[in-house]
């Protein structure tokens, strides 16, 4: 039995009374409370659960789904800890693909095996055999009760007896050999392999980590938000792309502008049309209006070489393009307007534009432009929407706030997500936490008082969920929809903190001076390990080993970066999904995988395809560095879990011992 923290007597009882007559409810008299004092203790001593961490995922389904699916390459790993020895590389590969992908891949199989009954039938049983033999190993360090949770019910009671099958009785070796025969006479084989599968998976991560931004220029946000919400066992921390996406969702104009902008200029269509039912038919048709006589050449689309989109269909997306980013030029100045404590007027560049020489001032100096051709824009009155802007964002606006798969998607990010989290001793959150040039935390004015540290974050989160309380206050709530876009871009924003974004520079300017944007003092500073210390003092992290984990930025290997800094108190792991990251990060990806005996980091190759894994047995080539390994193996005692578990112990021992001395009377079992 666990040590109590305090001796238990007559007066703790008394003063913890309320708590453990609750708690007599549930745990009626000695025995119920003695059971579960046992079951806690033994789920203490089993080894910590693997928890994965990923960030910046930028829209690439296909290469998410996979790393999720093969656990970052721990099943490859066990499958070839087990069989490494008995079958070939290629058998492993066609086994592994088997788990990642066992529907399309049973489809390849039974069509090979067309017609060859007896065949097909040895290779049901000795799959079956290797699947229960995989699933017992990722299974070992969770308790029965937990394993069953992830059973699907149709097999669940079959799947729990193959588990437990004893290699020393053989008896019990016959009744699985049968089970495993009436599986296959049955015709039951199929769906049985697929749900064998789908709990390795499930077991094989204990919890997901996101770090933020699954939202940008892939087209498959959706498809990750829709994968997200099945899995369950997942948090996030917001990044910068989430929060504009949200901001969207809210109905803030500007962040509406900024999605389609980004969608527009990577040619990412897929998620706003496929995904959420955004009507661009209008926003096309004025582009087509306004800028029909225009190449638009500085907004063709950043593609991929194999993008489906036909050159027609780039030059409108090109127009589509340029007629949004003039748009949220002149909603962003609105914002500016009416928030003057941002400090943001150097933003609204269009009223610094010299139509006749064409040129435009940006801090007292005229730089040439590259595209003058601006119809919508006025000179006397530079950021008035037109008639027919005006209308299309009323439109948009509306589209983007009755889409039910985007708003069910953001509830998603708001019961799962916050600003920031702890976790085992690691402090989470997308980008950065604003420092002063000294090191010491930063005041940051939000909704007219300042805060800093662990406080700041806290009321940024408060204010992003303001914005969806409709019964709120309703000028907090128009507040907290400008804010997003503030998020998005503000200069002192947790999920930005640089000095400024040169989008307009980056359209209009060539001289690349204009284009830079600062960042904030905690992206050097974080390389400090005191910082970090000062850091994780703030948000209460304690513990012999803990850390910072952040994304955002993507770790350049080609200029000698690394993810792991201040001697290894942060870790980076944005490697770029982003597949227009790849040639600028060399290579897709980074997850940290933290289990019962460490850190591991692993860095992930680009993935080919979804098709091309299940045909080939191709899979994301992974390289695993070990970051940290602990002198023992980590038990669910060492872990938040630990001190939750311990602290019901300790409230059990309390009722026990109530029990025991007549304190509290013990009920009647219903």
């Amino acid at each position: 039995m666990s040590e109590m923290t305090q001796i238990i007597t007559p007066e703790t009882i008394e003063n913890d009374r309320r708590v453990l007559e609750l708690l007599s409810q549930s745990f009626p008299d000695v025995s119920a409370a003695a059971t579960e004092i046992i079951n806690l203790e033994a789920i203490l001593n089993l080894p910590k659960g693997t928890e994965h961490f990923v960030a910046d995922l930028h829209g690439e389904s296909e290469a998410f789904v996979h790393i999720l699916r093969n656990a970052s390459g721990n099943i490859r790993r066990k499958v070839t800890e087990l069989y490494g020895t008995q079958l070939s590389q290629a058998d492993i590969r066609s086994l592994c693909t088997l788990i990642y992908y066992p529907e399309k891949k049973l489809e390849l199989v039974t069509a090979d095996l067309a017609g060859q009954h007896d065949e097909l039938d040895d290779w049901y049983v000795l799959t079956l055999h290797r699947l229960v033999r995989i699933c017992r190993t990722v299974a070992s360090k969770y308790t029965r009760s937990k394993v069953r949770k992830a059973l699907p019910p149709e097999f669940a009671y079959i799947i729990e007896e193959l588990l437990h099958e004893s290699a020393d009785e053989g008896d019990k070796q016959a009744y699985a050999r049968q089970i495993v025969r009436t599986i296959i006479t049955t015709g039951q084989a199929d769906a049985c392999i697929t749900a064998m599968c789908h709990v390795i998976q499930a077991l094989s991560i204990d919890r997901l980590h996101v770090l933020g931004d699954v939202y940008d220029r892939g087209p498959g946000a959706h498809i990750i938000m829709d994968t997200l919400a099945a899995y369950g066992r997942f948090d996030i921390q917001w990044g910068n792309h989430d929060a504009l996406w949200m901001g969207a969702a809210a109905g803030n104009n500007a962040c509406i502008a900024n999605v389609l902008r980004l969608s527009l200029r990577y040619g990412n269509l897929t998620t706003l049309e496929d995904g959420y039912g955004i009507n661009l038919v209008p926003l096309a048709t004025m582009a087509m209006e306004v800028y029909g006589d225009d190449n638009c050449e500085l907004f063709m689309p950043h593609l991929d070489e194999d993008s489906p989109l036909s050159d027609k269909n780039r030059q409108l997306v090109a127009r589509m393009h340029k007629a949004i980013a003039i748009i949220q030029f002149k909603l962003e100045a609105a914002l500016i307007d009416r928030h003057p404590e941002w400090g943001m007027a150097d933003r609204k560049q269009l009223g610094m534009i010299d139509a006749v020489h064409g040129t435009v001032n940006i801090g007292g100096v005229d730089y040439p432009m590259h595209d003058t051709v601006l119809p919508t824009v006025n000179p006397a009155d530079p950021y008035a929407l037109t008639p027919e802007e005006h209308d299309l964002v009323d439109k948009l606006n509306h589209s983007f706030r009755v889409s039910d798969k985007l708003q069910s998607h953001v509830k998603c990010l708001l019961s799962h997500g916050g600003m920031y989290a702890v976790s085992n001793s690691n402090l989470l959150f997308h980008a950065s936490l604003p420092l002063n040039d000294n090191g010491t935390l930063k005041d940051v004015e939000v909704e007219g008082r300042l805060y800093k540290g662990r406080r700041l974050m806290d009321k940024v989160e408060r204010v992003m969920r303001q914005a969806f309380n409709h019964d709120g206050d309703k000028d907090r709530r128009n507040y907290a929809i400008d804010y997003y876009w503030y998020l998005w871009c503000g200069k002192d924003s947790p999920l930005f903190d640089k000095e400024r974004m040169t989008t307009f520079e980056r359209y209009f300017v060539a001289d690349k001076s204009t284009h830079r944007e600062g960042k904030g003092a905690y992206y050097e500073l974080r390389n400090d390990e005191a910082v970090c210390d000062m850091i994780l003092d703030e948000f209460g992290v304690t513990g012999k080993h803990r850390h910072i984990i952040n994304g955002h930025v993507p770790v350049r290997l080609d200029k000698g970066e690394t993810p792991i800094r201040a001697n290894g108190k942060l870790m980076v792991i944005d490697g770029g999904f982003a597949k227009a990251y790849h040639s600028k990060t060399g290579m897709a990806g980074y997850t940290l995988v933290f289990h019962s005996r460490g850190f591991q980091l692993v860095k992930h190759e680009p993935f080919t395809s979804t098709e091309e894994a299940i045909r080939n047995g191709t899979d994301i080539v992974s390289t695993t560095e070990i970051v940290e390994l602990s002198s023992h193996r980590m038990r669910v005692r060492d872990t938040d879990k630990g001190v939750e578990l311990q602290s019901q112990i300790d409230e059990l021992t309390q009722l026990l011992y109530a029990y025991r001395q007549g304190l509290i009377k013990e009920r009647e079992r219903r």
